[in-house]
Parts: structure tokens; C-alpha cells; sequence
């Protein structure tokens, strides 16, 4: 048992093998001995109810000592009403003192009225999180016992509930409008999609589902990309619905004018250059992007930073790649058919467009998504409009490079062909892949440091964060919870609400989402100490029963 991961000191007390939160030993995040029940002071010491976590009397700042001063100790002539425990020589620190995390790892002092403290790494692309924005949005004191005491007698308590759910009426409406436009564009397909087979007959069938092929594909890529903080299903399937019909309707209408006035003046384009190096990059584009301003601006709390933006964009250019996939393919078939192969042109372009290259449209698209992910994080409402211009911009000249490569170059042979076609898709599909796994990176890097100000306040242990915060730890946390009854759902709801709080603390840093933030904070704060508390029942751990 003493190799076996234990987060919570459950069966392994002493062994000191515990990579998370175990009981004395060589344990790395300053557990403390001794068997203090929840929310209970030693000594007689009392915190004040409105007191900070870090705060120091006067008009000190957050988390900052006097001069000269060792980290965690108090000034000889601070009152006792002022501390969580007593001062002075009554107030002793165990023998093993630096055995069980204390300056050893450089935290606190186990006998203080503070928690300890730790500096997480921010991420790229947060927000400006200087120590003055700390300062001003500081996470609300945990007024029970400092979360680094023993699990055993800290999580074991059942917390009452103390905080309202905040009102989802917000929420409801989007999802309702959400839903009424999902409904909207999959009557729209059926239309569309009627059309199509008045053209070309039962074949659109076939093309239809050679088609689902890359979208799934394209889907199945997006959804492991996002098991750290899975979006709304609603969300994304209404972004795929968007590029499918009303993206490929819009491009439709808006081109049509000046096609138009290009006819009108005399302009030719038999080669199909214009449309394919110019129009099609610029409206395409543009109306595939659309969807993804109007999430980040009707939906911020679910469009939150630029994996968010590389989820959606990705969705968004699958969508239009899947419709316009049928028209190429059934294009095919009935070109071909006239020479008595249109099953061999249909085979082809299936292999070209689908086998090839199907992330083409993902990449363009998710360009734009990432660009305003970046300003939904941080910025105002109209930032995210301008940062959809760089975003539009390099989906543009994608889309352009790929169309021209395809116009102008004419191989010979159907081999030179294909050759032509891998190594340009390859290179810019290298450009989706790459960001979804830097932007993944990146997201739980910045969730660590967000946890860290709930750990740095007493809400989490920085075992915790270590556990929450990364891919191993989450993993082993679920392994470990799975050995007790319904202990792994727990481990679950606890990851999950801790994910909502990192990103609820991104936003109120960030200056995003307003006072409803602070409530939906606390609300889920409350929720996080439930389902642990919930947990370390089930794992029947001692101390509270």
C-alpha cells in the first residue's frame, strides 16, 4: 500500500510515499501533524471574521511582512485577537517542524495565522494578473482551518452550504436561442441539401457520406483537444451547423454582387483565379468567422481564451468543409460521368479533398478563433472585433496561398499531383496541430496558477493544485478515488468545479464578466469544499464520524 497513490493520506500514514497531501514522512507539501478538527484553533487563538488571507494590520500589502522579517512570523507587539493562534511562548512549533513542509520547502509556519504561500507561473495569454490586480480581486478568506491541515480532520467536516446558486436566466436564454438557431440551420441544410440532389441526383447521397468521413475525423481531433475544459455541446454544434449552411449561404449571397458588377465591367475570370486567390478567401472567411464573435460576445464565460477560439474555429471549418465537400464531390461525379468516369473523378476527388487535405478549412477558420480568444480573455467588447481582424487576416492569406498553389500549379502526372497537394497541407495542418497542443499546454499551465491564489488563500492545498492542475495528477486522483465508492464521481465533480473556478479566476482578474463573477465564485468555492468533503466520506476517512 505504501507505493500506491494516496492524495489524501487514506492507509498510508508514515511511509512518506504520497506524491499528494500524505501524512508525515518525507512529504513535500507541508501536511501537519496532529489531529485538530476542522475549522478548530489551537491555543484559543481567534482570526477575525473579515480578515484576509496574508492580510497584516494597517495598510500593509497583501502578503507582505514587515521588513527583516521571516516569512509566516508575527510582530512581537501584534494583539492575539489579531491571530488564529496565540503568540508569544505559548505558542510552540513541533519538533519535526521542518520534517513536515515548513521553511524546509519554503512555506509558512505551521502555527501562524497563515496559510502557506507559493508563486505559480502564469501561462501565456492571460491577463495582465499583476500583484496590484491581485490585490484587488484577492479570493475571499477560507474562515475554517488553513487547508493544509491533515485531510483527515480538514476535508472530512460537511461545510453547510453558504453560498446561492447564482442565477443561470442568462444562461437559459442563450441556450434557447442557441437551440432555435441550431433549428434554424438544420431546416436551412435540408433545404440546401434538396437543391443539391435536384442537381445531381442520388449521387449527393454518396457524397454526403463520404463527407461525414472528415468531419468526424475533424471532431473526434477537437474533442480530445478539449478534455481540459470540454466546451458546451451546444456551443460547438451550432458552430458546426453555422459553417456548414449559413457560412456556405452567406459566401453565396455576398459574392454574388460582385460577380456582378465584374460582368458588368468587362471582367473575366475564365481561369477561375479571382475566385478562387480572392473572392473565396475573403468571404469564406468572413462568414465563417462570424460565429465565433457572436459566441465571444453573447457567451464569454464559454469563450474564454484562445483554446476556446481554436475549438470553435476548428468546428466552424469542418462545418463548411463538409458542405462544400458534397458539392466538389457530386461536381465530380457528374463532370466525370459525361467521359464515362465519374466514379474514377469521384474516387479522386474524395482522396484529394477528404484523405489529404480535410484540415484546411479548420486551420483558416481557427486562425480568427484564436485571435479573439486572446481578447475575450482580457479585453472589452469591441477589442474582440478588433482582434478579429489579424486572426481574419492570416486565415485570408492561408486560404489564399492554398487556392493559388492548386490554380497555378498544374502538375503533369496525377503523382505530382499529389505531391503538390501533401506537402503544402501537411505544412499547414502542422499549423493546427502544433497550437492545439501549445494552447492545451498553456491552459494548464495558467489553471495551476489560478488554483494557486485559492491554495495561496486557503481553499486548496497546493498538493491539491499539483493533483488538479495537470494531466498525471488528475489521472492518479481518479485512479485513487476509484477504490472507495462513489468515490471516483466525486474526484470527477471536484476536477470539473475546479476548472469552472480557474476560469471564474481568470476572469475576475482580468477585469471580465463583472460583480456576477464574485458570486459564481463563491457559489462554486462551495461547491469544490461539498464534493471533497463528499469524497473523503466515502473514502471513510477518520476524524469526523
Amino acid at each position: 500500500m505504501s507505493n500506491q497513490y494516496d492524495p489524501y493520506g487514506q492507509g498510508n500514514q508514515g511511509h512518506g510515499n504520497n506524491q499528494f497531501g500524505s501524512q508525515p514522512g518525507a512529504q513535500p507539501y507541508g501536511s501537519q501533524p496532529g489531529n485538530q478538527q476542522y475549522g478548530s484553533q489551537p491555543f484559543g487563538g481567534q482570526q477575525p471574521a473579515n480578515q484576509q488571507y496574508g492580510s497584516q494590520p494597517g495598510a500593509q500589502p497583501y502578503g507582505s511582512q514587515p521588513a527583516n522579517q521571516q516569512y509566516g512570523s508575527q510582530p512581537a507587539s501584534q494583539q492575539a485577537d489579531h491571530q488564529r493562534f496565540s503568540p508569544g511562548a505559548q505558542q510552540q512549533q513541533p519538533a519535526n517542524f521542518n520534517q513536515y513542509g515548513g521553511y524546509q520547502y519554503g512555506f509558512q509556519d505551521h502555527t501562524s495565522d497563515q496559510v502557506h504561500q507559493r508563486t505559480y507561473d502564469e501561462g501565456r495569454f492571460a491577463p495582465s494578473h499583476t500583484q496590484a490586480l491581485r490585490i484587488q480581486n484577492r479570493v475571499e478568506t477560507h474562515q475554517g482551518a488553513p487547508a493544509q491541515a491533515p485531510w483527515t480532520t480538514q476535508a472530512i467536516s460537511v461545510t453547510p452550504s453558504v453560498a446561492q446558486k447564482p442565477s443561470d436566466t442568462g444562461d437559459i436564454v442563450r441556450l434557447v436561442i442557441a437551440l432555435a438557431l441550431g433549428g434554424l440551420l438544420l431546416l436551412g441544410f435540408a433545404i440546401l441539401f434538396l437543391f443539391m440532389t435536384l442537381s445531381s441526383g442520388l449521387v449527393t447521397f454518396v457524397a454526403m457520406f463520404l463527407s461525414f468521413f472528415p468531419l468526424l475525423l475533424i471532431i473526434g481531433m477537437v474533442l480530445w483537444f478539449d478534455r481540459w475544459k470540454p466546451q458546451p455541446k451546444v456551443a460547438m454544434g451550432l458552430c458546426i451547423l453555422w459553417g456548414g449552411v449559413a457560412a456556405v449561404i452567406l459566401t453565396l449571397i455576398f459574392r454574388f454582387p460582385l460577380e456582378f458588377l465584374m460582368a458588368g465591367a468587362g471582367v473575366t475570370d475564365e481561369s477561375g483565379a479571382i475566385s478562387a486567390v480572392v473572392m473565396a478567401p475573403i468571404f469564406e472567411e468572413i462568414t465563417k468567422g462570424m460565429i465565433l464573435v457572436a459566441i465571444a460576445l453573447a457567451a464569454r464565460r464559454y469563450f474564454e481564451g484562445p483554446l476556446d477560439g481554436w475549438v470553435y474555429g476548428s468546428l466552424a471549418g469542418a462545418g463548411f468543409a463538409f458542405t462544400e465537400n458534397i458539392l466538389y464531390l457530386s461536381s465530380a461525379y457528374m463532370s466525370g460521368a459525361q467521359y464515362g468516369v465519374g466514379a474514377v473523378s469521384l474516387i479522386m476527388t474524395f482522396i484529394v479533398r477528404c484523405l489529404l487535405s480535410p484540415l484546411l478549412h479548420s486551420t483558416f477558420t481557427m486562425c480568427a478563433g484564436v485571435t479573439i480568444g486572446l481578447a475575450a480573455r482580457r479585453g472589452q467588447w469591441w477589442s474582440i472585433l478588433l482582434m478579429w481582424i489579424p486572426g481574419l487576416l492570416a486565415g485570408m492569406f492561408l486560404h489564399a496561398l492554398w487556392n493559388g498553389l492548386a490554380t497555378f500549379l498544374r502538375p503533369s502526372s496525377f503523382l505530382a499531383a499529389i505531391v503538390v497537394i501533401i506537402v503544402p497541407s501537411l505544412l499547414i495542418s502542422s499549423i493546427w496541430f502544433g497550437l492545439a497542443i501549445f494552447l492545451q499546454f498553456n491552459e494548464t499551465k495558467q489553471t495551476r496558477a489560478n488554483l494557486g491564489d485559492y491554495a495561496n488563500a486557503g481553499w486548496l492545498t497546493h498538493a491539491e493544485v499539483e493533483m488538479l492542475g495537470t494531466w498525471k495528477g488528475r489521472r492518479a486522483g481518479k485512479r485513487w478515488a476509484g477504490r472507495y465508492p462513489s468515490g471516483k464521481q466525486h474526484m470527477k465533480k471536484m476536477i470539473k468545479t475546479s476548472t469552472a473556478l480557474a476560469t471564474t479566476r481568470m476572469r475576475i482578474v482580468g477585469g471580465v464578466g463583472g460583480a456576477g463573477e464574485q458570486e459564481r465564485e463563491r457559489y462554486l468555492l462551495d461547491q469544490f469544499t461539498q464534493e471533497r468533503s463528499a469524497l473523503m466520506h466515502a473514502a471513510g476517512q477518520p476524524g469526523g464520524f
